[in-house]
């Protein structure tokens, strides 16, 4: 349990990221006692998430400090960024000092690629989770996945328990479950299509078919930044 005065966590943002990734472990984070959440993105520009919603960053990339928390989104914005040796360099430098390396949904393999999850276990979109072992990582699918000083989450709305997750990490399970009653976090799904594992055969052929492209996109840009690697 932290005893720190002010803890900070830095959460990435760029073009085409999923904002639920971002805002539904935003929101937990915002509510942990003496916690300063900042959105960090490579320039000060509004930045417009998948579909639409535009976000406005707090600080520049080339102006942030450490963080004690590291938190990287995903989204299919995130094919565009494996070659961005900047922005991979600048998450090597956190993780090396950050108390945790997080990440939520495809967020993982921005993780991976900066190198940061070699030899840990991980998860991510199911849709991706094979991916993961492309950065030499141990694909892990379960909702909420901790090794060592790296947590990651599954899928967007895996986020908002994978916050909670570090909350009773950092602050405790009851200020965590004070946060979770506070934002009312009781999901009741109208459907147990939530899973790959429950969903009905055709609905996970559909949503497979739907992001097939961007899919093979992200694969062969993982496969090309690494290669340029070696």
């Amino acid at each position: 349990m932290t005893t720190h005065s002010s803890l900070s966590v830095g959460m990435l943002l760029f073009e085409n990221a999923t904002q639920l990734d971002l805002t539904g472990a935003y929101e937990v984070f915002a509510r942990m006692p003496g916690t300063r959440v900042s959105l960090l993105s490579s320039t000060p520009a509004p930045v417009r998430t998948e579909w639409g919603l535009t976000i406005t960053p707090d600080v520049p990339l080339s102006a942030a400090p450490a963080f004690d928390v590291i938190c990287v989104p995903g989204g299919w914005g995130v094919n565009a960024l494996f070659a961005d040796d900047a922005l991979l360099d600048f998450l090597r430098a956190q993780g090396e000092s950050a108390r945790y390396v997080t990440s939520v949904c495809s967020g993982a393999l921005l993780l991976g690629a900066a190198g940061l999850l070699r030899g840990y276990r991980a998860t991510t979109h199911w849709m991706s989770l094979d991916l993961l072992q492309l950065f030499g990582a141990t694909p892990v699918a379960e909702r909420v996945v901790r090794d060592r000083n790296r947590i990651t989450g599954a899928g967007v709305t895996a986020g908002i328990d994978f916050a909670l997750v570090l909350a009773a990490e950092l602050f405790g399970d009851a200020e965590a479950q004070r946060i979770q009653l506070a934002i009312e976090y009781d999901p009741h799904p109208p459907f147990d299509s939530g899973s790959s594992r429950n969903a009905p055969t055709d609905v996970r052929d559909a949503v497979l078919r739907a992001g097939e492209s961007s899919l093979a996109r992200r694969r062969d840009a993982i496969e090309e930044a690494l290669r340029r690697r070696t």
